[in-house]
C-alpha cells in the first residue's frame, strides 16, 4: 500500500442506478451525556453484505443497533439525524419499533436460543404475528431451517430443546428464528466470534446464500472474514478516549483492503493498531 494523507475519506459506493436499503444522514448518538457517534452518513446497499470494522469501542455495534432501534431499550439514549429504510424514516412518528425489528432482525454475538424446542424456537415469531395453523407453521419452520442450512441436521429431533444443540447449530437456529418472520435486513453483531471454525464456515456460506434475498450487515473484528463475506466495508474509529466515534471510510471491500484512501484505515487493516 502506498502512503496517503490522513483525510476523512468517506465515500459512497452506491451506484447511481442502485437504490440503497438504508440511507443515514448526519447521525449523532448519545448514551446520556456521552456522545458516542457523530456525523455518520452512509448509504447501505440492498441485497449485499456490508461489513462494519474498527477497534473495540468505536461504535460499530451501537450504530448497528440504531438501524432497528434496539438502542431505544436502553434508558437515557438519544438519536439525532435521519435514518431511512426504503425511503421511510425509521424514527418518524407512527413507526412501530416492534414491526421495524421484524423487518430488521438481529443476530447477536452469543447464540441465544429460547429454552424451548427447536420447532418452537423457529415458530415463535410467526405465532407472535398471528399464525396458528399447524400446517402453515410446519411449512414456515421447515423453510426457515432450510434457508439457515440446518434442516437436514435437526429434522428428526425437532422436539429436542434448542439449547441442546452445538454452539454453531444454535447460532444457525437463531438465524432460522429470524428468517421465519421474513425480514428484509439481517443485522449480525460478531455472529462468529463464539463458535468453532467449522461452524464459522457454515455461517459465512449462509450469508453468501442469503444476500440475494436479504440485506446483511455484519460487525466483525476479523479482517479476513470481512474481506471474504462482504461487498462493502465501513471503517469506524474513536480517535481519542471519551470522544465520539466517526465513520472514517466506506467503500467497496476490495478497494478498502487494497487501496484505502485514509491512512488510518490502512494502519488498522495492516495491524498497526486495534
Amino acid at each position: 500500500m502506498t502512503p496517503m494523507n490522513e483525510t476523512n475519506a468517506v465515500s459512497n459506493p452506491v451506484e447511481s442506478a442502485d437504490k440503497p436499503k438504508f440511507t443515514v444522514r448526519d447521525l449523532e448518538f448519545f448514551y446520556g451525556d456521552f456522545h458516542a457517534l457523530t456525523g455518520i452518513s452512509i448509504d447501505i446497499r440492498d441485497n449485499a453484505v456490508t461489513a462494519f470494522i474498527g477497534p473495540s469501542g468505536c461504535g460499530k455495534s451501537t450504530f448497528l443497533r440504531c438501524l432497528n432501534r434496539m438502542n431505544d431499550l436502553i434508558p437515557g439514549t438519544r438519536t439525532e439525524g435521519r435514518i431511512t429504510l426504503d425511503d421511510a424514516d425509521i424514527y418518524g412518528p407512527g413507526v412501530d419499533p416492534v414491526d421495524l425489528r421484524r423487518r430488521v432482525g438481529m443476530i447477536f454475538q452469543q447464540p441465544n436460543p429460547f429454552p424451548m424446542s427447536i420447532y418452537d424456537n423457529v415458530a415463535f415469531g410467526p405465532r407472535l404475528h398471528g399464525m396458528k395453523k399447524r400446517g402453515e407453521l410446519d411449512e414456515v419452520v421447515e423453510q426457515a431451517l432450510t434457508r439457515a442450512n440446518l434442516w437436514k441436521e435437526v429434522k428428526d429431533i425437532m422436539e429436542r430443546g434448542g439449547l441442546t444443540l452445538s454452539g454453531g447449530q444454535q447460532q444457525r437456529l437463531c438465524i432460522a428464528r429470524v428468517l421465519a418472520v421474513q425480514p428484509d435486513v439481517l443485522l449480525m453483531d460478531e455472529p462468529c466470534s463464539a463458535i468453532d471454525p467449522t461452524s464459522v464456515q457454515k455461517v459465512e456460506d449462509l450469508m453468501d446464500e442469503l444476500k440475494s434475498s436479504v440485506t446483511i450487515i455484519i460487525v466483525t473484528h476479523n479482517m479476513q472474514q470481512a474481506a471474504r463475506v462482504s461487498q462493502e466495508t465501513a471503517f469506524f474509529l474513536q480517535e481519542k478516549q471519551g470522544e465520539a466515534a466517526e465513520l472514517i471510510e466506506f467503500g467497496r471491500t476490495a478497494e478498502i483492503f487494497t487501496s484505502p484512501q485514509d491512512r488510518r484505515t490502512e494502519d488498522y487493516i495492516t495491524g498497526r493498531f486495534g
